[in-house]
């Protein structure tokens, strides 16, 4: 099964949306989940890779570099990664298997205590704007913000001196049951959050929350070549949890425009501005590129819209695969108004070129005599 791509695993073609996707692994998941298979490793393994697959097919940005570049492609973007055991996947997906397995296999417990759960996730995820040569080049940035610590007063409960009571809205179940009808449904217990316990008295250090803010500020080394919408994950800089362990920091990055480089994926494109006698004589003109000057040889009629291509002039790609090219777009502009002198100047330039200057009067020669059959 390791050999198949992630949409062979889920069972679905490459063109399937996400509704799609959801619905496939909801039910490979469901059929290969460990606690329906105990003590089969082949179905705790296929479970593994449902797993990995729906992580990286749901994510767009992960889904797109895959299709494009493979497993080999998300290396460094923090994808393709299979969790050490099932259960770091099962806390990653848990929203969707509280809907296939009403809170939980086993009589509605997860396999993780509700106890040593922490209140909040420990990956934590900002975003940075950067500019546009900042992205082209790459740079170092200074990235501030907040994150969460587990109160050590109340060892993270949110309870003073840590004690608690069972809740007593779901009777320390986490899960409250509603009927319509016929049937019923369960929910997370929305007084306890789905811990079963409360505070016996709110801890006064965090009020009640289990955990306290933190300020903090680190630097981050941007690749040449980051675009819009891609992640960096920075280790071991998101959440503190009730146990010490600390999640990831993933920083989602925008880079700003520019305002005379367009860019579209690794390919940069520039309007060049161009009269048109230098179009219509094909001068050599420069133009400025992203490391210096380039010269632009123009064809003799160069038409407006055409496009001259410098390969290998573009973006560094972020995962080391080349260079885009520089895709040199010409506009042509013409005069507002003329001068007699220079209207006298034309004149002699279109009467030097005979009856190549007036090509309607051959292609419209027919036409003129069509229509004038049409009332002989």
């Amino acid at each position: 099964m390791e050999e198949l791509s992630y949409y062979e695993i889920l069972e679905v073609s490459q063109s399937a949306d996400k509704s799609t996707i959801k619905k496939a692994y909801r039910k490979m998941a469901k059929k290969y989940h460990p606690d329906k298979n105990p003590d089969d490793k082949d179905a705790e393994h296929k479970f593994k890779l449902c797993n990995e697959a729906y992580q990286i097919l749901s994510d767009d940005q992960q889904r797109s570099i895959y299709d494009r570049y493979g497993k080999e492609g998300l290396q460094g973007m923090g994808g393709g990664r299979s969790s050490s055991g099932f259960s770091g996947g099962f806390d990653d997906l848990g929203s969707i298997f509280e809907e296939m397995f009403g809170g939980g296999m086993g009589g509605g417990h997860s396999r993780r205590s509700r106890r040593d759960t922490d209140k909040y996730p420990l990956d934590l995820g900002v975003e940075l704007s950067i500019g546009f040569h900042e992205a082209i080049f790459g740079c170092d940035k200074d990235v501030k913000f907040r994150y969460k610590s587990a109160c050590k007063s109340c060892k993270g409960t949110g309870a003073k001196d840590a004690k608690q009571t069972s809740c007593n809205q779901c009777d320390g179940k986490g899960q409250v049951y509603v009927r319509q009808g016929f049937m019923t449904f369960s929910q997370t217990c929305p007084a306890c959050h789905g811990e079963g316990t409360m505070p016996a008295e709110k801890c006064s250090d965090c009020n009640g929350k289990g955990f306290k803010e933190v300020s903090e500020t680190v630097t981050i080394k941007v690749p040449a070549g980051i675009d819009s919408d891609n992640r960096l994950r920075v280790s071991g800089k998101g959440n503190i949890g009730k146990n010490g362990t600390r999640g990831d920091l993933y920083v989602t990055f925008y880079v700003q425009n520019d305002e005379d480089f367009t860019r579209n994926g690794d390919d940069v494109y520039l309007e060049v501005p161009v009269f048109f006698t230098q179009a219509v004589a094909g001068e050599t003109i420069s133009i400025p590129s992203l490391t210096g000057e380039l010269e632009l040889k123009l064809d003799i009629g160069t038409k407006d819209k055409q496009q001259y291509v410098f390969r290998g002039e573009g973006i560094e790609n972020v995962h080391g695969h080349g260079r885009g090219n520089l895709i040199a777009q010409i506009n042509i502009t013409y005069p507002k108004k003329l001068s007699d002198e220079q209207k006298e100047m034309l004149s002699r330039l279109q009467e030097s070129f005979g009856i190549e200057s007036k090509p309607h009067e051959s292609s419209f020669e027919s036409a003129f005599e069509k229509v004038k059959s049409w009332f002989s």
